[in-house]
């Protein structure tokens, strides 16, 4: 028998587990409507890739994953796309999200699929890809994708795999259920995990002691097979990931720290099942064993449900007394949350639909003050300070928070179980999470701001700094051309009897830029030199003057014949070109002497 460690804290509540466990799984009837939420999973949401009015197999792929960290999604049965739009799903807040909707045929058609039954000499990577394909994600958490779990343990020496059929919440027996009925498809989909982790040294199966029947059917399957089936204890909550490693192994996952970052990997084991059917059977995750429990049913049971089935065909078909019950709770009675709606679908991570009575579950008591009894702490599994952490939740004190580990919590709800004063803790501790989750999230975005802003003012001043560089260049090519202008023209007569070939040195050496100025002053100083171009040009100018002057006076006479009141205005107009003229003259003048 393995050794097993135990954590601190916990509860022992009410199991109310046998309701359920009185039938086999059971089959409902397709639903005319199914309801496929893009993200099920932690990550990046898939794509659509279907159209309104399109046909689809079950099994054919509806939406794309779009990351590293996605999965598609499947059409759970055959039929038409009749929307694609947002709708309310599995959240405690009823938020809408993208969904696809399938209006269903009936006839429940499977798209050409095959599987690999020969998987030992499949390449882990081919099998990793499979799973990915298939669209698992984890079945008994937050719904982390199966195939990105796996790739770590290619890069890190896996040498512990651990199999999670705790299921230690009240009413739930998916999993239990799942076991007693498929041991030998479980035991499969774990020995193709062992091939995918390079056969790590421990796999063991981690199961409370509440359910005798499930370890008996795994009990054949096991034998020789290299896998444990290690029994503890019941007690909530055992089947946190970290709570279970702790159990199984003795060793605390340190805070920040994955278990393949200590050699382990835990998967859910109604997750083993369906990686089983992906690579064997080449089906993907289309349904789940989803607990339908509670006073308020008339038939508590297990059933294999449709992804995306809404919460309301199963209550329908268990003689759902909406008058004996108050809510629907999806998941248990501690993790779980109130349903918004009953329209809400089933998705991948739904394990249990609770309808519970009354007399029951009651509706919560009003919360009175905190009395510091401490039995929150006393309670708590991961050794936190529960009372703590709702005075600094209270005050929005995010960074007293952090540092009392508030991520640390896994929101099992065993202090809030506990607590005498009726403080829904929990709730306390999710608002703050998601406060600061946001608060990272803007300041992420602020320091991206930064960073765009600090780069653009650079790229400015680097263009500022090219510029005055060009500029300095300019000035300097202009003195160099300057400069060599002034030896040129001292060289005087000296460089015009000089051969063709005594071409200023200077000039020769200098820049293009300095060439073409100084030649260009060279032409106008030359042409300045030249006293037939002067003479010409006073000429031209003489001529134009006088034309002009001509004319101004013929519309002087003009004006004063008409008294049109212009009379000054053309006055110094004559005048002005009488002046030019007259400069001209006497420069021509000048010129001739």
């Amino acid at each position: 028998m393995s050794r097993t460690w135990v954590t601190p804290g916990g509860v022992h509540p009410p199991e109310n587990k046998h309701q359920s466990l009185t039938q086999p799984i059971g089959q409902l009837p397709i639903p005319e409507k199914l309801i496929i939420p893009l993200s099920q999973h932690i990550g990046a949401p898939a794509t659509p890739c279907v159209e309104i009015g399109q046909q689809v197999l079950k099994g054919q792929v509806i939406a794309q994953a779009t990351g590293v960290v996605s999965i598609p999604m499947h059409a759970p049965s055959s039929g038409t796309i009749s929307a694609i739009e947002h709708r309310p799903i599995a959240h405690a807040s009823g938020m809408l999200a993208p969904c696809i909707e399938i209006t269903t045929d009936g006839a429940d058609t499977w798209i050409e699929h095959e599987g690999i039954s020969d998987y030992e000499h499949i390449s882990p990577s081919k099998l990793i890809e499979m799973v990915g394909n298939a669209g698992i994600s984890g079945m008994g958490g937050a719904g982390f994708p199966s195939a990105v779990k796996l790739n770590p343990g290619r890069q890190r020496p896996i040498d512990t795999l651990i199999v999670n059929a705790t299921e230690c919440e009240p009413y739930i027996t998916a999993d239990d259920s799942a076991i007693r009925e498929r041991a030998g498809e479980i035991i499969e989909g774990i020995k193709i995990l062992s091939a995918i982790l390079d056969h790590p040294t421990n796999i063991m199966i981690g199961i409370e002691d509440n359910k005798p029947e499930a370890i008996a059917a795994l009990a054949p399957h096991v034998e020789d097979s290299g896998i444990s089936v290690v029994v503890f204890p019941t007690k909530y909550p055992s089947g946190g990931e970290k709570q279970l490693i702790y159990i199984l192994t003795g060793k605390e996952l340190p805070t920040g720290k994955l278990p393949a970052d200590e050699g382990m990997i835990c998967i859910n084991i109604g997750t083993t099942y369906a990686i089983k059917r992906a690579v064997i059977d080449g089906e993907p995750l289309i349904s789940r064993v989803t607990t339908v429990t509670g006073d308020a049913v008339g038939t508590p049971r297990n059933y294999d449900t449709l992804i995306g089935t809404p919460v309301r065909h199963l209550l329908e078909h268990n003689q759902f007394d909406e008058q004996a019950g108050g809510r629907v709770i999806m998941g248990g009675p501690m993790m779980g949350f109130t349903l918004p709606s009953a329209d809400v679908p089933i998705v991948k991570t739904t394990n249990c639909i609770l309808a519970p009575s009354y007399a029951e579950i009651p509706d919560d008591d009003p919360a009175q003050p905190c009395i510091r009894c401490g039995m929150c702490a006393e309670a708590c599994p991961v050794s936190l300070l529960p009372q703590q952490l709702f005075w600094y939740a209270q005050a929005e004190e995010h960074d007293r928070l952090e540092a009392h580990n508030l991520f640390d919590c896994i929101e099992c709800g065993a202090c809030s179980y506990v607590c005498p004063s009726n403080i829904p803790l929990v709730q306390y501790y999710r608002a703050a999470k998601g406060d600061i989750r946001k608060a990272r999230e803007e300041k992420v975005k602020s320091d991206h701001a930064r960073e765009r802003f600090e780069f653009h003012k650079e790229r400015i001043e680097q263009a500022e700094r090219e510029k005055e560089a060009k500029r300095a260049a300019r000035r300097e090519a202009t003195q160099q051309a300057k400069a060599d202008h002034l030896a040129a023209t001292a060289n005087g007569s000296a460089a015009s009897s000089a051969p063709a070939t005594a071409t200023p040195a200077s000039a020769v050496s200098s820049s293009s830029a300095a060439d073409i100025i100084a030649a260009a002053q060279a032409r106008a100083a030359a042409k300045q030199a030249n006293p037939e171009d002067q003479r010409a040009k006073l000429e031209r100018t003489i001529a134009s003057a006088e034309q002009r002057l001509k004319m101004a006076e013929e519309k002087l006479a003009e004006a004063i014949n008409d008294d049109s009141g212009k009379q000054d205005k053309l006055s110094a107009a004559v005048e002005n070109t009488r002046q030019k003229l007259e400069q001209s003259k006497s420069k021509l003048a000048e010129l001739a002497e």
